[in-house]
């Protein structure tokens, strides 16, 4: 099935949300927009997702759940799904990576669709 994940493509786009962060709480608040693109021959659908965040000060935390946004769309060939999440951090800097657990409806086939490592960073941070 490698050719089927190697024709799918996730992009990231992160934000910092000043409006929903609270730094004197040690609440940092991240936008990220996901765009799963198919670029295969059949149809996809996104089952679950998997994330592993890694806060600035070393903290880790795993995130498992069925689809994405309470939705496991299918992706047709040549189509893309995009939606936007939240990460609620306790400092200002991060990394977040992780994979989607995809299956091909018609042969009912499942693989994982890695999600490259991105930074989340709130303002003025070089680290």
């Amino acid at each position: 099935m490698s050719e089927l994940t190697q024709a799918i493509t996730v992009a990231v786009e992160p934000e910092y949300r000043d409006d929903e962060s609270s730094p004197q709480e040690n609440r940092y608040v991240f936008s990220y927009t996901m765009t799963v693109h198919n670029d295969a021959e059949q149809s996809l659908q996104l089952l679950s997702r998997y994330w592993k965040i890694t806060q600035g000060h070393g903290k880790v935390q795993e995130v498992r759940g069925n689809g994405v946004v309470g939705k496991q769309p299918v992706i047709a060939a040549g189509e893309s799904f995009r939606y936007t999440s939240r990460a609620v951090l306790e400092c200002p800097v991060g990394v977040m990576q992780g994979s989607y657990t995809c299956i091909d409806p018609a042969t009912q086939e499942t693989f994982e669709v890695a999600i490259a490592p991105f930074r989340l960073a709130g303002p003025n941070q070089v680290h």
